[in-house]
């Protein structure tokens, strides 16, 4: 038993044994098919990819696909995609690493690195965490202040209600909080099938806008952009999530059943982060076909684009299906950043806290910032401030980014399912590119 422990990615390759199952109180909570149909045993294994997505759809992907359609029109489509392509290969390796060590990647670095770096990589990803939340909080403020009128303060603390919902859904099953997030997915599908429609954009100049442009690198701007949407689509916590709720599955310690689990989270996550392509993309495409050929090349803020969509599109409906999508993307990701939140914390503190506690504690760290931030500048600068968070996102992400690669091509934390060598350097391909954007773009700011 010792022996096929260390075969399949065992306690060999690792400084510290594993002590704990990455969210305990799911983990191995819902069985999987092992026989019959490729769609059954699929559909055991789907909802971890859909979680996953939600962090690719967020408010913060919302703020730089506005600002990027609406200042270059449909230029930026191909930053979208490429930045898509990318989070499909580090979900599948988060994915990997989970299924095989029965660690996430938050624990797996506590494993790994000396206790000193393991502080350091969390304190790092809770300031991606608050980055992404202060989004995601802002978000669903700003919709139900545009829907209903409530003022952004108290948009803000209502939204700290999810850690009700979170608690309720998980102790009925892990099932129920993937329901409930696909539900909101299909809703925003739906919603921005409706806007593109509305908005009748020119497609010819839509696929042309998937061809990288050279003049993305040159100009400033577009660049800054650029790098907030490889931010807001690549997103570090949903590495460390991924690599946790992929584990909610009993698919079994076996060689074959992790093949198995491997080949069938691939496939969820993948066809789950299409979903979030299509939305993505269409979001862009809307602010381009809408503001960018109309001459309103400075719409940048959410609140703008609801509001000028209306007279723009000629309809009384466009506004108000753009505000229900934003609020169910804002809930969505709020309850998916909770989770990965309390992932983070056990995993690199190696600390268990009674549920409820540690959501309060992670949701108070986006609650308190947001707060104070909505505040001071009000409505006026948090279209700005969700820019900013996704650039700072986009920073911390090689520092979630290296790990992964490094731990899943390391034969002897992984044995038979260590990257296969032209994974291997395709990641690290990927790995460099984001490091080099991202010095680009630090240098850029300050000098």
């Amino acid at each position: 038993m010792e022996a096929e422990k260390v075969e399949y990615g065992g306690e060999q390759g690792w400084k510290r044994e594993r002590t704990n199952s990455s969210l305990n109180e799911v983990n191995k909570s819902i069985p999987v098919k092992k026989t019959g149909s490729f769609f059954r045993r699929l559909l055991s294994f789907m909802g971890p990819g859909y979680l996953v997505a939600v962090g690719y759809m967020d408010p913060g992907n919302w703020a730089t696909s506005i600002a990027g359609g609406s200042a270059f029109g449909y230029t930026l489509l191909s930053v979208i995609l490429v930045s898509n392509l990318m989070a499909i290969l580090l979900q599948a390796l988060a994915a990997k690493l989970g299924i095989v060590t029965g660690r996430d990647l938050a624990q797996a670095c506590r494993d790994h690195y000396s206790k000193r770096v393991a502080f350091f990589l969390w304190i790092l990803c809770e300031l991606a965490i608050a980055a992404c939340d202060l989004a995601e909080v802002i978000g669903s403020a700003i919709a139900l202040n545009l829907l209903f009128g409530i003022p952004l303060v108290y948009g803000v603390c209502i939204t700290a209600f999810d850690i009700l919902l979170v608690l309720l859904l998980q102790n009925k099953g892990f099932r129920h909080i993937e329901a409930i997030v696909i539900t909101l997915i299909v809703t925003i599908a739906i919603c921005f099938g409706i806007e593109m429609i509305l908005s009748k954009p020119d497609m010819g100049a839509v696929l042309s806008g998937f061809v990288p442009n050279s003049s993305i690198i040159s100009n400033p701007k577009m660049l800054y952009i650029s790098l907030g949407i490889i931010g807001a689509t690549v997103m570090p916590h949903n590495l460390y999530l991924h690599s946790s709720i992929v584990q909610t599955r009993n698919y079994g310690e076996t060689a074959e059943g992790k093949k198995s689990a491997i080949k069938f989270a691939t496939i969820d996550s993948t066809v789950a982060l299409m979903m979030a392509l299509f939305v993505n993309a269409a979001i862009l495409i809307l602010s381009a076909a809408a503001f960018h050929t109309s001459g309103h090349k400075d719409v940048a803020e959410i609140q703008d684009a609801y509001h000028l969509l209306d007279p723009l599109l000629g309809t009384g409906i466009a506004a108000i299906v753009f505000g229900v999508a934003l609020l169910a993307s804002g809930q969505n990701s709020t309850l998916t950043g909770t989770l990965a939140g309390q992932i983070v914390m056990e995993g690199f503190l190696d600390i268990r806290l009674k549920p409820w506690v540690r959501r309060l504690i992670t949701r108070l760290i986006a609650i308190i910032p947001a707060v104070i931030v909505t505040l001071i500048y009000g409505e006026k600068g948090t279209g700005q401030l969700l820019i900013l968070s996704q650039v700072i996102l986009s920073l911390q992400l090689s520092f979630a980014v290296v790990p992964l690669v490094m731990f899943t091509s390391d034969k002897k934390k992984m044995g038979e399912f260590v990257n296969k060598p032209w994974i291997k350097w395709l990641a690290w391909f990927v790995t460099a590119i984001i490091i080099v954007l991202n010095v680009y773009l630090l240098w850029g700011t300050f000098f």
